[in-house]
């Protein structure tokens, strides 16, 4: 096949159909052509000449050129494609190094062979295109809703006609067990658009959180505009949801608006979402009365809240138990996903006997520890002592407020206390060291004898092993996994050292073995409060 006056203009007839077809730029098929017919030259001509063609975008006329680069002298490795500057100087006019010297070849016969490689490279060439035309396409709709029409099932994977691609609905993506036939009408979440080999693939989701919230937003104009904002999302998908919202207008009920007249507008969603029970929950700030939205339609009686452990201990009614904890637990855990905490629940009688625990432990450790009486010690717990370092180490003043006891008195317990503390104290060293603690440990400012001796059954024994503990190992933590919260238990954690305190520490074993110079990290910190005045003007 001779690329002829015949034909020139059929190739440019033929690179604007297969773009109106691909729905991709012209312009994409005619560099594909191009290259195919260079490829097709070289075939001709040998592989190793720089051969390039043109095709004029009006005339259709394919130029065929030879290319050869002027390099240096001791750089000439090809002799098809390249020259010497004294051999171009025999073309053209002071060469230099890098110039390019053209020259014009005769167009090529294609056979058969010639034509198939070239036309696959054509295909391949527009199918590329249109893969990064539906890539570019899509990638910015993550996150948006779009419907679409079935085409086919796959090993329970759907897949949907969206228009100019294709989308895939996982089994675990659809919502119970919805079954889908070729041409039904399908709204899906696109949740991700990911670029591979074989093209853009497109998931789609029917049973992610932010579906729900889309769906809400096209339902409720006030979240259209922003006038109200969708906080958090939790669902059981085809069961029930909970979603908190709050409202910037204080004349808009974020609530009610969700709602609708008569229920209208949360219907819609509803039946969108196979009948799904959406409990539409007030957002706020304070995380205990958030929580006690978020547990409707149960009543809290108590909510203590462990900020640091980003856990909660929640007590209700007894006979609102099952209610708090819903069928199946589901009442709790989509709680617990909406506001990001663990929530223990126990009824009143369940705490007020938790309670009474407590208070006997505590008053037990008092009259075995100082030599008192019941009643004595109750009056201590009572007065809110719950450990013999608070009693040897109040203020004296503290103790003379519970009935009957003096300055004699207040002294007496401190003393009892402190001897029992320092037995304790010496017990504990002597056993770290008989573990081989050593002294470098043993004078580290900040560590009791009884955190020396925990970390000695841990196996750190010198002031390295301890610089190299990271936080967590030391105070514990948590770790989040697949979606659920698993903790992880430190060393003295029984001691109630926080994390930030275990990072001081650590550091500060680090700089006392000239691991960390102070300097240094001085200056850390005040590039990172520069930053952040920077950034809060």
């Amino acid at each position: 096949m001779a690329i002829t006056s015949a034909n020139q203009l059929e190739l440019l007839q033929t690179a604007e159909a297969v773009a109106r077809e691909k729905m991709i730029d012209p312009g994409l098929v005619v560099e594909a052509m191009e290259e195919s017919l260079a490829r097709a030259a070289k075939s001709r001509y040998g592989s190793e000449m720089d051969i390039r063609v043109h095709i004029d975008r009006k005339t259709g006329r394919a130029t065929f050129t030879r290319v050869r680069t002027v390099v240096e002298d001791d750089a000439l490795e090809n002799y098809q494609a390249e020259m010497t500057v004294e051999q171009a100087r025999e073309h053209m006019a002071d060469p230099k190094v890098g110039d390019e010297l053209t020259d014009e070849v005769p167009p090529v016969e294609m056979g058969r062979i010639a034509a198939q490689s070239a036309k696959q490279v054509i295909l391949q060439k527009v199918r590329e295109a249109e893969r990064d035309r539906q890539y570019e396409e899509f990638k910015d709709r993550a996150g948006t809703i779009i419907n679409g029409v079935v085409k086919r099932e796959e090993y329970g994977n759907v897949i949907v006609d969206i228009g100019r691609g294709e989308g895939i609905l996982r089994r675990n993506d659809k919502i119970g067990r919805e079954s889908y036939r070729p041409n039904d009408r399908v709204r899906c979440y696109i949740r991700e658009v990911r670029r591979e080999v074989r093209g853009p693939q497109i998931f789609l989701s029917r049973t992610d959180p932010q579906f729900m919230a889309e769906l809400f937003k096209m339902e409720v104009p006030e979240i259209y505009d922003g006038i109200i904002e969708i906080k958090a999302v939790a669902r059981d998908p085809g069961s029930r949801a909970k979603i908190a919202v709050i409202s910037y207008d204080n004349s808009i009920d974020p609530v009610g608006a969700c709602v609708g007249m008569r229920g209208s507008r949360v219907q819609a969603v509803v039946n969108e979402l196979q009948g799904e029970k959406i409990d539409i929950i007030p957002w706020n700030e304070d995380i205990p009365t958030f929580l006690v939205n978020a547990l409707q339609p149960a009543e809290v009686s108590k909510v203590v809240f462990d900020e640091e452990a980003e856990r909660v201990e929640v007590v209700v009614p007894d006979e609102q138990l099952s209610l708090a904890i819903g069928r199946r637990g589901q009442n709790v855990r989509l709680a617990s996903q909406l506001t990001g905490l663990d929530i223990d629940i126990m009824t009143e009688e369940q705490e007020s006997a938790r309670r009474q625990a407590e208070f006997e432990e505590r008053t037990k450790l008092f009259m075995d520890t100082l030599d008192l009486d019941e009643f004595f010690a109750q009056l201590l717990v009572s007065e809110g002592f719950t450990s013999l370092e608070e009693v040897a180490y109040v203020d004296a003043n503290e103790l003379m407020v519970i009935d009957g006891v003096d300055d004699d008195t207040a002294a007496e317990l401190q003393a009892r206390a402190k001897d029992y503390l320092d037995a304790l104290n010496k017990k504990a060293l002597d056993h770290a060291r008989e573990l081989g603690v050593e002294d470098s440990l043993v004078d580290f400012e900040g560590l009791t004898p009884q955190m020396i001796e925990a970390l000695a059954e841990d196996g750190v024994k010198t002031l390295e092993d301890f610089a190299t503990c990271a936080d967590w190992e030391l105070a514990g933590g948590w770790t989040t996994v697949d979606g659920e919260r698993h903790k992880d238990d430190g060393v003295l954690e029984k001691f109630e050292v926080s994390l930030e305190e275990a990072q001081n520490m650590v550091m500060t074993a680090r700089i006392q073995l000239g691991w960390v110079d102070p300097d240094e990290l001085t200056g850390d910190e005040e590039d990172e409060a520069i930053t952040e005045d920077e950034a809060g003007e």
